[in-house]
Formats: structure tokens, C-alpha cells, sequence
């Protein structure tokens, strides 16, 4: 009824009415394009903003940034005083890149910690291996940080060589329980997990699933313990506090948003 009525109010014909109807079509989608670009593009940048960042309420919730996303401030490699030159920051993201042929070794935090929550993102490279080691007892007489602390496995599930037993496999608590590695996203992606450690209650989770449940220092723990490799390292698992390692494994790896409350 209002095409008609505009039509003879106005004495337009068709071919008016057409064009008129497309203008304001064509405007309005212009328009709407526009605007979602504009919103698009600020929720864009507003999660570029957020990266190794803590809310006001995590704030107050105790939560503290590991890694500030501009430099290695706060981290060494193992058993030196500062990090090797292979790791450094890009995109604001700690990477280990062995391309340019400088010196590694794990990236240990400088503090050490007991009882807290862990979380960060990582990505690894095609066939990567790497992992996330905690409760590492940082002396000359250990020569590995794997020597005394735990792992949550960080792998290119499908590539890596080191991909032969379940609890191998990324997100487990290595050699000892296996992750769902379908919880798991592909190398060249980002995945978030935590860590969290209260009085020897280990849980790890990836992707936000639960994966990983036990209780160590138990006669249950130490049996596992003596069923895997670790059996050959008698301090493995012994100390209650210590540092956060980040694997050297050779292969190209990336951590960001690295962030910890202590319980």
C-alpha cells in the first residue's frame, strides 16, 4: 500500500520509485557495513590490548603477570644468570627460536613458588615439543630442571617424534597421566591451560577441560612415579616449592598472557 500511495501522491513511476528504493538500500547496507567494521575492528583491538594483561578483578583476586609482554625481565636460563639469546619476545609472546644459532636452555622464572594457579597460552611449531615444568629446584648438582620438577607436556601432537604413548601426548602430566588429546588444538594455534597446585592437589586443564587430576606425595603418587622414567632420578618430585620452567627443546615454541595467583 505505500509503494502505490507514493506512487500517486508524487505522479512517480515505477522506474522512479525503483531507483529511489535502491539508493536508500544501497546507503543503509553501506552504513551497516561501516559500523560493523568500526565495532569489528575495536573488539580487535580491544582483545590486542589485553594481552599479558590482568583485569582489576583478577587484580584483587592476587593475580600477578609472570611476563610483561615487552621483554625476559623476571626469567633466566637455567643455572645462568640471565635468559639465553635464542628466547626472546615477539608479538608479545616469549619465543625460543634456534634459527639464529644462540644459546637456550629452560626459561626459569627468578621466583619460586608453593602452593598457587598458573595459567598462560602456548603454540607450538610443526613436529614442536616443549612443556611447562614446575617445582624445578634450580642447583648445579641437578642438571636438567626435569631432574627434580614435573611436567605438563606442550607437543605437536601429530608431528612429534616424542608421540608414541598416550601420556606423552600435549596437556599430560608427562610419562605419568595422559591428557584427551582431543582437547588439544593443532600446532601453529594458540591453546590456553592452568596449572594449579594447592598442597600437593595437582589439576591441569586445557582448552578449559579438566584433564589431569591427582594427588602427589602419596604411596599411590610414588608407585607411578616408580613405573615411570623418572625413577631414575631419586629428588624427582621432592621439593613442595620451586621455580616455573619453560622447556627448551630445541624446537620453535611461543607463551603469552603468563599469569599466577598464589594460594
Amino acid at each position: 500500500m505505500l509503494f502505490f500511495s507514493l506512487a500517486k501522491r508524487t505522479e512517480w513511476n515505477l522506474v522512479n520509485i525503483f531507483y529511489y528504493f535502491y539508493y536508500m538500500n544501497q546507503t543503509l547496507f553501506k552504513t551497516g557495513l561501516l559500523a560493523g567494521s568500526l565495532f569489528f575492528g575495536a573488539l580487535t583491538a580491544c582483545k590486542t590490548q589485553q594481552l599479558n594483561a590482568v583485569s582489576s578483578k583478577e587484580k584483587r583476586a592476587g593475580w600477578q603477570l609472570l611476563f610483561n609482554g615487552d621483554n625476559l625481565d623476571g626469567w633466566h636460563s637455567y643455572l645462568k644468570d640471565q635468559p639465553g639469546t635464542a628466547w626472546r619476545v615477539q608479538d608479545h609472546a616469549i619465543v625460543l627460536d634456534h634459527a639464529g644459532g644462540g644459546t637456550g636452555g629452560d626459561l626459569v622464572t627468578n621466583g619460586e613458588y608453593e602452593n598457587f594457579e598458573l595459567e598462560l597460552d602456548w603454540k607450538i611449531s610443526k613436529a614442536g615439543n616443549s612443556g611447562i615444568i614446575f617445582d624445578v629446584h634450580e642447583d648445579p648438582k641437578y642438571g636438567a630442571t626435569y631432574y627434580t620438577g614435573p611436567e605438563m607436556q606442550v607437543l605437536d601432537n601429530v608431528n612429534a617424534s616424542d608421540n608414541k604413548k598416550a601420556n606423552h601426548f600435549a596437556g599430560s602430566l608427562y610419562d605419568l597421566i595422559a591428557c584427551d588429546p582431543s582437547t588439544v588444538h593443532p600446532a601453529g594455534t594458540w591453546n590456553h591451560v592452568k596449572i594449579y597446585l594447592d598442597n600437593g592437589h595437582l589439576i591441569f586443564w586445557m582448552n578449559g577441560k579438566k584433564v589431569v587430576e591427582t594427588q602427589m606425595w602419596t604411596e599411590a603418587w610414588n608407585k607411578m612415579i616408580a613405573a615411570s622414567k623418572f625413577r631414575q632420578w631419586k629428588d624427582f618430585t621432592t621439593y613442595h616449592k620451586g621455580h616455573i620452567a619453560l622447556q627448551d627443546h630445541g624446537h620453535e615454541v611461543w607463551y603469552r598472557n603468563i599469569k599466577l595467583r598464589i594460594l
